[in-house]
């Protein structure tokens, strides 16, 4: 049985603008990525990279120019899997008239669901988003989170295995977020494959596994988060305890180098080098010198300074 539960290969996808149709926008130039199952992926990219055009053709919304795209092994669009995909929207609208009650009775009748399915789940998935007390409140009273609270459970009602989330915090409060990412990470856990399009780079740095980064409909990055936030280079930082005359002896073989002692008598040096091998050879030194090494680490990008990085560097050359 195959690990992947979003495959896309490949992928395209042309719309013809204009009064006679003529004009050729590319929206999708041959996109390719893998999500594992049980992962939690982010799909990455400044406004117009295509991003909700992927999200429709992995929905079965808009039919793609060429390439392939696949849900738990299914072709993207295919009735059977879209039963096996929970989403939800940017911006979506609850009917007003409803509570939250009734709001999931309409929606589990949408995904194939009874009354009296959505009655026996209801009551455990409300509690599950922190939404008990408010089963039989109108949705006009709910704030933003209540609102995206409640989203998610439409989208998770019919225990569906991939859930595509189109931006699931935003406008959503620091407490609300932080509730929101619990659950996704619960229903990880669980082993659902859980797809996010979000601009809120904080919170796709604290929740994801992996990232794909989207700039004009190609894919310029897609691994790792701790990959993408470590693609340049950067100091390595030293925490130290021990003699400072020793201390800087033993970095003698780099030249780059800055040191602080601070009041605590803890000795902070920052290297500047690529040079792993003289890294090494400075740790072997310290040891012989008896220095205490409180901590070692490669300073990193936030996932915000990687993703700047990214959209505004020049695209690699292409080989035709």
């Amino acid at each position: 049985m195959s690990s992947i539960a979003i495959e896309v290969r490949d992928l395209k996808k042309n719309y013809r603008l204009g009064l006679l149709r003529k004009e050729i926008v590319e929206a999708l130039k041959g996109v390719s990525f893998t999500v594992e199952k049980g992962a939690i992926f982010g799909l990455l990219g400044p406004n117009g990279a295509g991003k909700t055009t992927l999200i429709k053709i992995l929905l079965g919304l808009v039919y793609k120019t060429s390439g392939q795209a696949f849900l738990m092994g299914r072709p993207a669009g295919d009735r059977v899997g879209r039963k096996e995909v929970g989403y939800l929207p940017e911006n979506h609208r609850i009917p007003q008239h409803l509570t939250g009650h009734t709001a999931l009775e309409y929606y589990g009748g949408l995904s194939g669901l009874s009354k009296k399915e959505v009655h026996h789940r209801r009551g455990r998935l409300l509690q599950r988003v922190n939404l008990a007390k408010w089963g039989n409140v109108s949705v006009k009273k709910y704030s933003k989170g209540m609102l995206q609270r409640l989203g998610i459970a439409q989208a998770i009602l019919h225990d569906p295995q991939v859930l595509i989330l189109d931006e699931p915090t935003d406008g959503v409060d620091p407490v609300g977020r932080s509730e929101i990412r619990q659950l996704l990470d619960e229903l990880r856990s669980e082993g659902k494959t859980i797809f996010i399009n979000s601009h809120l780079l904080q919170e796709i740095e604290l929740i994801c596994d992996r990232v794909a980064i989207l700039v004009e409909g190609t894919v310029r990055e897609v691994g790792l988060v701790e990959n993408i936030t470590q693609r340049r280079q950067k100091p390595m930082e030293f925490v130290l305890k021990g003699n400072h005359d020793l201390i800087e002896a033993s970095f003698d073989a780099i030249d780059s180098r800055t040191s602080e002692q601070g009041q605590d008598g803890l000795v902070h040096v920052t290297l500047h080098t690529d040079s792993q091998e003289l890294v090494n050879r400075c740790i072997d030194t310290l040891r012989d010198n008896q220095i205490d090494i409180l901590s070692i680490a490669r300073a990193r990008d936030s996932l915000e300074d990687a993703f700047l990085d990214i959209v505004t560097s020049s695209p690699p050359p292409i080989i035709r």
